[in-house]
This record gives C-alpha cells, sequence and structure tokens, in this order.
C-alpha cells in the first residue's frame, strides 16, 4: 500500500506508490498569466537525483475547457499539439486527457490539475488526486 501525498492548493494527493522518493518539494511559480502550485517526489541517486512524481495545480482565467488545458500545456512543454498522443481520460473531478507519462484534466474552469509520473502507476496516482473538499468548489 502506498503512502497519502497531503493537500496542494485545495487537492488532495490521495495515493503515492510503494517506491517514490521521500524527498518532497513544493513550488510555485506562474507562467503566461497561469500560476502553478507544484509538490515534487524525488530520490538521491549515485549521479544526482531523479524526480520520481511532480503534481501540479494550474490556476488561470485562460483555463477554460479541455481543449484550452491542452493547447497551454502544449506550449508550456514545447510539444506539438498535433502529434501529441493524447487519449480521454475520465476523472472523478473532471473531463481529461492522458499520454505516456502525464495524465491532466479540468476540474473547474479556470483551474487543471496535472500530474507526471511513469506510466504503471501514472493513473491510480491521477485518480487519486480530488478536491480537497469535494463541497467547494476550487475558484480560479
Amino acid at each position: 500500500m502506498g503512502r497519502d501525498g497531503g493537500e496542494l492548493d485545495g487537492f488532495h494527493i490521495g495515493y503515492l506508490p510503494p517506491g517514490v522518493g521521500e524527498l518532497v518539494s513544493d513550488f510555485a511559480s506562474e507562467w503566461e498569466d497561469v500560476s502553478f502550485a507544484t509538490r515534487v517526489w524525488e530520490r538521491q541517486v549515485e549521479d544526482g537525483y531523479r524526480v520520481d512524481l511532480r503534481v501540479h495545480v494550474l490556476r488561470g482565467e485562460r483555463l477554460t475547457d479541455l481543449n484550452e488545458v491542452r493547447e497551454f500545456l502544449a506550449e508550456y512543454h514545447e510539444r506539438d499539439p498535433a502529434t501529441w498522443d493524447l487519449a480521454d481520460f475520465t476523472h472523478p473531478d473532471g473531463p481529461g486527457l492522458t499520454g505516456a507519462e502525464e495524465a491532466f484534466w479540468l476540474a473547474v474552469p479556470g483551474v487543471a490539475v496535472t500530474v507526471l509520473a511513469a506510466p504503471d502507476v501514472l493513473r491510480a496516482i491521477a485518480e487519486g488526486v480530488t478536491r480537497a473538499h469535494p463541497a467547494a468548489r476550487p475558484s480560479p
């Protein structure tokens, strides 16, 4: 059984798989008028550190629907939207998309969540990230 990842900007990270690094860091940043609350799990390896998992909560007026979130993330990650291979992903908090090592969804207009992890644990981690207070609607 994995451990709990705590709360991040209004979202509860309910599942961390065994083996995820014990070194945890939180960051706040902004890019193109979208704010990021980020939590990173990493581990020390022989040549430095390896990131095992990243969870981002994104807030911004431009994140109006799932397509806008996809366009924003394509710009942010410098990916070609035409060749970015994504599949529909139904998350309990809203519609989403998933790729090889990332899953993201629109919780409410103006608020999105993205999870970056290894393919074998990605879906379980993403499904475990839910609103910290389900009755409350996270505001952008």
